[in-house]
């Protein structure tokens, strides 16, 4: 057995956990759903993942994946532009994958979630009605319909891997389904705008940068009641809602 020393929590919240355990990542999930998917999808994925080592009900065990994040939100990334365009290259090889099995909400679906979360923003003042009014309408952009690929769902920086200029690991992958392209481009540069052009410049794929827009906006407005909830911080500087303002 480990040293008490050697365990360590990564992030708790009463839906999920994760440890680390040395080398050893245990995800303990209330919904085995969401286990599933992952371990399906980290199958499926043609890019680099974690290995799965074994998996109980509602816990799985991945391994560590090498190298460092491309950074974490609200500070700036220490990983270099050709990172930056490496994470983008990965992203084009996964969406050129076959789709896997699983479906993301459809545009009414997200419409519908959206327009719920924008009221009970503004009824519990967590945010000025004008701020939220004016990124709902940003965010319609993305209530479009698009072709589906193969989408990680979750590609946030803290989630993308790097040594050097190079991708070595992509982790998380509860919410990989069929879904929109630019959601997971606008993930992966979610309050680093600056590093948009490098991650396109990777993608090697004309984009919609109104959509990506868009998607910045509906992600962080549909978080944004979860986030405080679980104990996050969308308020600190370069989150959430500094990304919501940035679109005034």
């Amino acid at each position: 057995m480990p040293d008490v020393d050697e365990v360590k929590v990564v992030v708790a919240h009463d839906e999920r956990a994760t440890l680390r355990v040395g080398d050893v990542f245990l995800k303990v999930d209330s919904d085995q759903r969401r286990i599933d998917v992952e371990v399906e999808a980290i199958a499926l994925a043609p890019i680099p993942t974690p290995e799965v080592l074994w998996r109980q009900p509602n816990v799985l065990a991945i391994s560590a994946v090498p190298g460092t994040t491309l950074g974490v939100l609200g500070k700036p990334s220490p990983a270099s532009p050709a990172a930056w365009a490496a994470a983008g290259a990965a992203l084009r090889t996964l969406h050129h994958a076959p789709l896997p099995p699983w479906h993301s909400p459809s545009p009414e679906e997200n419409a519908e979630m959206l327009d719920r979360e924008c009221e009970l923003l503004v009824a519990n003042g967590l945010l000025p009605a004008d701020l939220v009014k004016r990124n709902r309408e940003v965010a319609e952009a993305a209530l479009r319909p698009s072709t589906p690929v193969f989408t990680h769902g979750d590609m946030q920086i803290a989630h993308v891997f790097v040594t050097g200029d190079e991708v070595t690991g992509v982790i998380d992958w509860s919410e990989a389904s069929q879904g929109d392209a630019l959601n997971d481009l606008a993930s992966l540069t979610l309050g680093h705008e600056e590093h948009l052009g490098d991650v396109i410049a990777g993608y090697g794929a004309d984009v919609d940068i109104e959509v990506i827009h868009a998607w910045w906006s509906l992600r962080s407005l549909r978080a944004a009641r979860w986030l405080i909830e679980h104990g996050f911080d969308p308020f600190a500087p370069g989150c959430e809602f500094d990304v919501l303002r940035a679109r005034m």
